[in-house]
Order: C-alpha cells, then structure tokens, then sequence
C-alpha cells in the first residue's frame, strides 16, 4: 500500500476548486478503500417533449393511470422505458425510427 499525500486545508471553495482542478487526486485519496454509493433520491434529469395521441389513446392511458393512482404522465414514462428495456434484450432487427 502507497503512503498518501497529506490533503491540503483551502481557505473557501473556489480555492479547493482551483486546486483540483490543476492536480491529480491519486497521491490525496486511497481509491483501494473506496465503496459504492447509492444516492437514491436524487432525480435524473428530465426534458419536456410534445408528443401528440389520438384522443381516445390518451383517454385509455388516463383511465389506466387512475386504476393504479398515478398521474397519467408517470404512467407513460414507465411504460415506455419497459418496453425500450425489452427491446434492448431481444436481439434482431429494430423498429424504423422514422417519425
């Protein structure tokens, strides 16, 4: 095991930002010690889109949404990233992505 570097005291952030960012971690942080971490309510990041549905379509996915007690929107974004997961596992020729 190597000895490590004493980490430095900085007098506010910008100085620690500084100092990282011209120096290599590697001599102040033992990575053999390091864990994973799990950080379970931070929020992925999100982008809005317009997406137009027949209105029966939509109509169905509310009245679906309301027998599960989720918004209809959440609904959606669950659905979609299930099939795209199983998409993803099953080999073959893909959809055209032609919209």
């Amino acid at each position: 095991m190597t000895r490590h570097e004493r980490r430095p005291r900085f007098r506010n952030e910008s100085a620690e930002r500084d100092f990282w960012e011209t120096h290599d971690s590697s001599g102040q942080v033992d990575w053999g010690r390091a864990t994973r971490t799990r950080f379970p309510n931070l929020k992925p990041s999100t982008k809005a889109i317009s997406l137009r549905l027949p209105v029966d379509l939509l109509e169905r996915i509310k009245v679906a949404a309301n027998q599960r007690d989720v918004p209809y929107q959440s609904l959606i974004k669950v659905w979609l990233a299930e099939r795209v997961d199983a998409a993803q596992r099953q080999p073959g020729p893909r959809p055209s992505t032609r919209g």
